[in-house]
């Protein structure tokens, strides 16, 4: 089987460390060019493509049935389908592809058509993981969890309720949580969390996840806590 990684360089790191190379049978390209894509998808048998969400017009450059996987914390495979109108898509499947929440033991996963799951089982043996299979929603399940905790973490700063050293200790005492939510927050991307949120308040309306006044200042600013 060769995969052809489709990402910055930040995620193929993250990509190397959850699916080191050297697996028998399985070997890897890794792409930061689209230019190159093309004739590399004609020599791949799976496609990590961690930039497809931003740019859905690509959606037409995969032929029917070709593996893709797609970063889908921040959109649902059913609407990215439907804004380019694709009749016969790729056999598409999305994978929590955010800084962080890539590399467990886990790999979190949807599917736009409940028969793909054979495939996505014959990719995720061949690579050595385990799979969950979530709901075809914008945040999936362990992002959008994440993002509103760091959410309702970024109120309390605002509120000067308690400083941020003492916010992220607190959690992971009290909650046992392995980062705290503002460490978690740098380490994830402030305008990955934004974008996360951004996309499940627009799916959900869901007061919950209406982004703090301050995440959204810091994210503007390019700034980190």
């Amino acid at each position: 089987m060769h995969i052809v990684v489709l990402s910055g360089p930040e995620m193929a790191a993250e990509f190397k460390q959850k699916f080191p190379e050297g697996r028998e049978d399985v070997s890897f390209s890794f792409l930061s060019n689209l230019s190159l894509l093309d004739e590399q998808c004609k020599h791949s048998d799976v496609v990590f493509d961690f930039l497809l969400h931003r740019q859905p017009e690509r959606l037409a450059q995969y032929a029917p049935g070709q593996v893709v996987f797609c970063s889908a914390a921040t959109v649902q495979l059913a609407a990215l389908v439907r804004e380019v109108e694709l009749e016969a898509p790729c056999t598409l499947i999305g994978f929590n592809g955010l800084p962080t929440l890539l590399n467990r033991p886990v790999l979190e996963a949807s599917l736009l058509n409940p028969e793909h799951e054979a495939k996505l089982k014959e990719v995720c043996a061949a690579l050595g993981t385990e799979y969950l299979l979530v709901e075809d929603r914008a945040g999936m399940v362990t992002p959008r969890l994440i993002c509103m905790i760091i959410n309702e973490a970024c109120y309390t700063l605002q509120e000067q309720t308690a400083s941020i050293e003492d916010i992220d200790l607190g959690m992971k005492l009290g909650t046992n949580y392995p980062k705290g939510p503002f460490e978690w927050a740098n380490e994830m991307g402030v305008e990955h969390v934004y974008e996360v949120l951004q996309a499940v308040y627009e799916d959900t309306k869901d007061e919950r996840y209406k982004i703090c006044p301050l995440l959204k200042t810091k994210y503007l600013k390019g700034e980190k806590f």
